[in-house]
């Protein structure tokens, strides 16, 4: 108990409540812009998604996978709902009808994920993702990831797809300071302040930022509150898009295995059947309740790997305490009003640092990898096909099948399933195959002698 009073786990737990926020508000913002949301729904997709994200990883930290491992809204679901949201139009399909189809794809995406859990499968499913596919997948976040963030230190906002969009090269120069000075702090400052510099980058980036510019970057949320089921639309069947939405729940199960995969090496120890089971039920319900609310569904940040290598703080209980501080502002729109006032260009730029920190972990992965010829067509392939395909603009995906666009148009889906194709069908050359069939004829022979 006395633990629980201690400054310094609080000081770790206003830092995780600053990356906890800082990786969520962004989210139902776009979302709701996507669809044309009145601004009433839009406030209340932001106050859902800090509470239910604030529950989701407390739940996880003390019933699920117990780790100090951030259970959010999951980057891969948001771009394949913004990818459908902005191919409805062309489909004919409008985006309430759109909307209800999401809800049921996601509320079954989530039954499926619970089924995975309930049932012990997801020890099996752990076995598809090889060092291989890890490795792939960590880079591929990360470049993913470190793009959108790029797009805000740059001053571009979020979501955005209009031709008028520029470079602010002032809030530019203001995010690469804050981006230095993190690092810089992170590696030069004594070990009991440097787990703080995220937190310390972050308002020290925030004070400057208001005193050099007189514009707010932040959400204003004050106003009415609109809360309601199914706010996206009401439930509809538009069978190509609830395919869709299962396919990238199953396909967002990468995240899980990222997440406890890579921060096996933290906590020292291998993550077992029943944390894979725990998580993914947890996640599963969470997905379910997604759906009802229009928000993003969810999964284990594999950005927390990121984080915890950078702050060295691994206990649960700091971020246990931020978790129920995010959750709490949830509930009360005042403290959710100030933290929304944070400049995105500021936490884009602190949480760019924490991502660059993904480039280890998929070394990592890359290090137990032996680099033979096949091996690296293994690698190299979906690595560049996904990157290549990040760069491609959405009108290069408009010939592409409606029900394959919004996968074609997603290079990290697209880099991740291609990884798991080819690490998981491997084909002996010729070579291997007549020194294999020459072995067995001399272990015959002995035999016969």
């Amino acid at each position: 108990m006395k633990t629980l009073f201690k400054m310094e786990h609080w000081l770790a737990g206003l830092q995780w409540l600053f990356f906890l926020f800082t990786n969520t508000v962004v989210i139902p913002i776009t979302v709701g812009a996507a669809f044309q949301l009145p601004q009433g729904k839009i406030i209340a997709l932001i106050q859902f998604s800090f509470f239910f994200t604030g529950v989701a990883c407390m739940l996880q930290a003390v019933l699920g996978h117990k780790r100090a491992v951030m259970e959010g809204q999951s980057g891969l679901w948001w771009g394949v709902i913004l990818s459908l949201c902005y191919t409805a139009p062309s489909q004919g399909l409008s985006l309430t009808a759109l909307g209800g189809s999401l809800a049921v794809g996601i509320m079954i995406s989530g039954l499926i994920t619970m089924l995975i859990g309930l049932s012990g499968l997801a020890q099996h499913i752990s076995k598809l993702f090889t060092p291989g596919v890890m490795a792939v997948f960590m880079f591929l976040l990360g470049c993913r990831l470190n793009i959108i963030f790029l797009k805000g230190m740059l001053g571009i906002p979020f979501g955005t797809h209009s031709e008028s969009a520029h470079i602010d090269l002032s809030l530019f120069l203001l995010s690469s300071a804050v981006v230095v000075a993190v690092i810089v702090f992170s590696v030069k400052a004594p070990p009991v302040l440097s787990r703080y510099s995220l937190l310390i980058g972050i308002i020290a980036g925030w004070i400057l930022f208001d005193l050099l510019f007189n514009n707010k970057e932040g959400i204003d949320i004050a106003g009415e509150i609109s809360i309601k089921l199914f706010p996206l639309g009401a439930p509809s069947l538009d069978i190509g898009v609830i395919v869709i939405a299962i396919a990238t729940g199953l396909i967002n199960t990468s995240n899980t295995f990222g997440a406890l995969k890579g921060t096996d090496e933290i906590y020292k120890t291998t993550s077992t059947a029943k944390q894979y089971g725990r998580s993914f039920t947890i996640s599963g319900l969470f997905a379910i309740i997604a759906g009802l609310f229009g928000m993003v569904p969810y999964a284990p940040y594999v950005s927390s790997i990121g984080f915890l290598n950078q702050t060295k703080i691994s206990e649960r209980l700091p971020f246990i305490i931020g978790g129920g501080m995010f959750m709490l502002m949830g509930l009360i729109p005042a403290i959710a009003g100030i933290m929304a006032r944070l400049p995105l260009s500021v936490g884009s730029a602190v949480l760019f640092v924490t991502y660059l920190r993904l480039l280890h972990t998929s070394l990592q992965y890359f290090a137990q990898i032996h680099l033979s010829t096949d091996n690296i067509y293994r690698l190299a392939a979906p690595l560049f096909i996904g990157i290549i395909f990040m760069s491609f603009p959405f009108s290069y995906f408009e010939t592409v099948p409606s029900v394959l666009r919004p996968l074609f148009s997603n290079g990290l889906l697209v880099g991740i399933l291609l990884s798991l194709l080819l690490e998981n069908t491997r084909f002996k050359s010729l070579g291997a195959r007549k020194n294999q069939d020459r072995t067995k004829e001399l272990v015959q022979e002995g035999k016969s002698i």
